[in-house]
Parts: structure tokens; C-alpha cells; sequence
């Protein structure tokens, strides 16, 4: 990466991008650009690493799959058939670079450049004239061996990579990956979130057999259930997990009641409909069970909490989930989340735990919430989690680093995730770090903390890279 910056000749995205004093741009050059990357959260295809995927174009690589760049380019005018439709690549790409200038201050525009820039050199504005230059000139360079899914993620110095699975996915990509001696770990997070899905019955009955099909047990009832789940949070840890993921749209407290569980179980099993009281009794009493089997192997907890998915049901009918047509939540959080925390912290298993809200109106809560479970044992046991989907822009960045630096302790911050299906996603790292130092740079200028080189430069280093290091135990047998 730093190889790159060095070479590069822009008039855009220069070496001090979002760096404004000599102080913010010290601490990024001397301190968090050539850190190695600690990518704990991603939805990257394990089979796409393990496979070592080579793509046959610049399509596949940069816009497949990529929700936001679809959502930006609808809001343009674009049809659908250059997002998730049947164009030609080279068209759908043509279209995406035909909108770029229509992207000025939307984060795109930036991560864009970036993506360009980092991986393949390119420093051109992107746009429909330089759009074939760019597509020559990067599908030359994915023709080689060292722009393979393993050679990108070497490019971007990713130490771990995490995805993001369900309980009922093989681990057979992870396990081969880490035998391997590729220098790279790929670690699976455990998701279970379709074990708490009991509003539709037929997709969960469909699970259910899945999980029985995988662990080999016939799941009858509750106890068989949660022993399936048992069975495959320690296949997830064997293979080196040590996250477990939840999407939620709130989190579920109140006290749990197994009777009550075993009787929705056996209900949404039988293909009953269950009453909405019901169904978040079943989930408190579930989501304490994955709570007490993450605190047992020493695993952090994510929660992503807030988001309003599947907006537009009429897209979601024809194209499915993850294409762009979800928004920011103003569900209700503090209650609900404060109470899980406590019922995990009366019982002895409240686990690490990072909290990433979708709701800017959240910040405050969350790095609130955060502080009333540290336990004076471990250094940020329970995190503010970095900003999340429509919050992981410069604004969004700030506001987190602000809301955790006022009330919680920016010094042992996790630092910054990808949480995408993208292997040009990664420059998201340099954007936070760039941040991040023009933050602290602009504090030490103002004399808000000290202007004291490494104090400064213990810090970001820590948030980014050393915390996650230590704080996950990824390097631990």
C-alpha cells in the first residue's frame, strides 16, 4: 500500500488526503498506514479465498454484489438491469463510471478513488471518458496471478479476516485455509440469526432440518435444538471462531422462560403461527442460551442493531435481501439492549460484547450502555462498535470516535471493520486511520491534549491495530 502512495501522482486523493496539519499527517505516515489489517467483521465468500478466486474482469471484482454502489446509481436514473440485472459487465461497469461525477460528496466517490488508486494505480478521476482506460488497465493487471483473491488480500497487509456464517454453513473453507500456509487467517463468526426467525414457520421448520442435517441429529424439540446449536458453536470455535454476529432489529430482554420457549419451539415445528409476546419470549430466552456459549469459550458478542430492511417489498418479492433497499431503524434500543446485558451479567455470562448501532440518534446511548458492563478486568470488555453501514462515512467516523472519546475510552477502541462482500473494500481502513489521525493531529494543534508525539502515536496505533489484536484472542490456541 505505502508503495503505491508514494508513487502516486493525483491531484485528488493526494498522499495527505484528509490529513489538514503536519501533526495528523506524521501520525498517519509514521504510525497507521503500513499497520496490518484486522478485518473482524466482513460478509467476504470463504469459498472465494479458499478458491483463490482469480475474476475475470473488473465487474466481478468491484461492483458484484455491492448493495451501495446499486443504491447510488438507482438514485442517478440508472435501470436495475446495470445493477442487478442481465447487462452486459462491461456495460454495468461503463454505467457505474457514467455516474460517477454525479457522486460528489456521497462516500462512494472517495472509496471509489481509493479502491482504484490502491490496488491497481489507477489515479484517474473515474468517469464515462476514463472508464475504458481504467477497464483496460485493471483487467490487465487481474489477469495475473498476484490479483487473486489471496494476492489482494496480501496487497492490503490483512493479517484476519473474518465472514460472517450461518450455523448451518460448512466450515470446510476456513479449515483449508488455515492449514494452508498462506499467512492469512480466515475465521469464521457465528450468525444464528434464522434460530430466532419463528414468525415464518416454513423457512424456520426448512433450518431446522439444515441444522439437523449438519450435526447429524433428528430435532424434535427444544433440547435437541439447542443442543444442535452447542454442537456447532464448538465446530465454529475448533475452526477458529471466536465471534459470534447477530442482526437484529432491537435486542431482547426481560427475564427468559424456557417453558415458554420449548412451547413456541414445538408450535413453530408443528407449523403453528406464534403471537409476537410469544415469539420475543422465545428469542430472550435464546439469545441469553448464545450469550452463556460465548462467555463459556471466551468469544466476543457483535450485535448490529437497527437496521429497517426490505423496505420496499415489491423489490424485495423480485430481486431478494441485500440489494439496496433497506434505511436507518428509529427502533427503540436502551431498554431492550440494557436489559439482555443485565440478564447475561446476574447469571455470570455476560460475554465481550461490541454494540454497533444503525441510528445516529443512538451514539450516545451506546457508548453509554457500553460502560455500565466493563468489568475493571478487561481492557474494553464491552465495546462502542465502530460506525455501521450508513454510519461508516467521514461524518458517521467522527461522530463515533467523538460520542466513545466523551464518554468511554477512545484508547482501547477495536478500530475499524469492512463489513462487506467486496476484496476491494479495504482501503475502508486507510479512510478510518486518515480520520482517525486528522482527529487526534487537530486536538494536539489545538492544545486539547498534549502535543506529544507518542503519546499521540500509542494511541492510534492501538485503535488501529493493537486492541483487536490482543482483545479477540484470533492468535490464541
Amino acid at each position: 500500500m505505502s508503495q503505491v502512495m508514494k508513487a502516486e501522482k493525483t491531484t485528488f486523493i493526494g498522499e495527505n488526503f484528509l490529513l489538514s496539519g503536519d501533526n495528523a499527517r506524521k501520525l498517519f505516515h509514521e504510525v497507521a498506514r503500513d499497520l496490518p489489517i484486522i478485518d473482524y467483521h466482513s460478509h467476504l465468500p470463504p469459498s472465494d479465498i479458499r478458491q483463490n478466486r482469480k475474476f475475470s474482469n473488473l465487474y466481478e471484482l468491484w461492483l458484484e454484489g455491492d448493495h451501495y454502489k446499486w443504491r447510488a446509481m438507482r438514485a442517478n436514473g440508472v435501470e436495475e438491469k446495470f445493477c442487478t440485472g442481465d447487462a452486459d459487465p462491461y456495460d454495468k461497469f461503463l454505467a457505474y463510471c457514467r455516474s460517477m461525477p454525479r457522486f460528489l460528496r456521497n462516500p462512494l466517490y472517495h472509496w471509489s478513488h481509493l479502491e482504484m488508486q490502491r490496488l491497481f494505480g489507477i489515479s484517474d478521476l473515474i468517469n464515462e471518458k476514463s472508464a475504458p482506460g481504467i477497464w483496460e488497465k485493471a483487467n490487465e493487471k487481474l489477469a495475473g496471478e498476484d490479483f487473486r483473491a489471496l494476492g489482494i488480500l496480501k496487497h492490503f497487509q490483512v493479517e484476519v479476516a473474518c465472514t460472517t456464517d450461518d450455523p448451518v454453513d460448512s466450515l470446510e473453507d476456513h479449515i483449508g485455509v488455515n492449514k494452508s500456509a498462506g499467512g492469512i487467517k480466515m475465521l469464521p463468526t457465528f450468525r444464528p440469526d434464522k434460530a430466532l426467525a419463528v414468525e415464518t414457520p416454513e423457512a424456520f421448520q426448512e433450518w431446522v432440518k439444515r441444522l439437523g442435517n449438519i450435526t447429524g441429529k433428528e430435532i424434535i424439540n427444544l433440547d435437541d435444538f439447542l443442543q444442535s446449536l452447542d454442537q456447532r458453536h464448538e465446530d465454529f470455535h475448533q475452526a477458529g471462531g471466536r465471534l459470534s454476529d447477530h442482526g437484529l432489529e432491537h435486542a431482547y430482554g426481560g427475564v427468559p422462560d424456557r417453558a415458554v420457549a420449548e412451547r413456541v419451539f414445538s408450535q413453530v415445528l408443528a407449523g403453528g403461527v406464534v403471537s409476537s409476546e410469544d415469539a420475543h419470549a422465545y428469542k430472550s430466552f435464546l439469545m441469553v442460551h448464545f450469550g452463556k456459549l460465548d462467555a463459556s469459550k471466551g468469544w466476543t458478542k457483535q450485535m448490529h442493531l437497527g437496521a429497517y430492511r426490505n423496505v420496499n417489498s415489491i423489490k424485495y418479492d423480485n430481486l431478494g435481501p441485500d440489494k439496496g433497499f433497506d434505511s436507518i431503524g428509529d427502533f427503540k434500543q436502551g431498554k431492550e439492549l440494557g436489559s439482555y446485558f443485565d440478564q447475561l451479567e446476574r447469571i455470570g455470562a455476560m460475554p465481550k460484547a461490541v454494540i454497533y448501532n444503525h441510528n445516529p440518534v443512538d451514539n450516545y446511548l451506546f457508548a453509554t450502555l457500553a460502560g455500565n458492563f466493563q468489568d475493571g478486568k478487561i481492557p474494553g470488555k464491552v465495546q462502542f462498535g465502530s460506525g455501521w453501514w450508513f454510519l461508516d462515512q467521514k461524518e458517521g467516523m467522527e461522530a463515533q470516535i467523538n460520542a466513545l472519546s466523551s464518554l468511554g475510552l477512545l484508547s482501547r477502541f477495536v478500530g475499524m471493520l469492512t463489513d462487506s462482500r467486496s476484496f476491494l473494500s479495504f482501503p475502508r481502513h486507510e479512510y478510518f486511520r486518515r480520520i482517525l489521525c486528522n482527529l487526534i493531529g487537530k486536538d494536539m494543534d489545538e492544545g486539547l491534549i498534549p502535543d506529544d508525539f507518542s503519546l499521540s502515536a500509542g494511541l492510534v496505533a492501538d485503535v488501529c491495530y493493537h486492541n483487536a489484536h490482543t482483545y479477540f484472542g484470533f492468535y490464541e490456541n
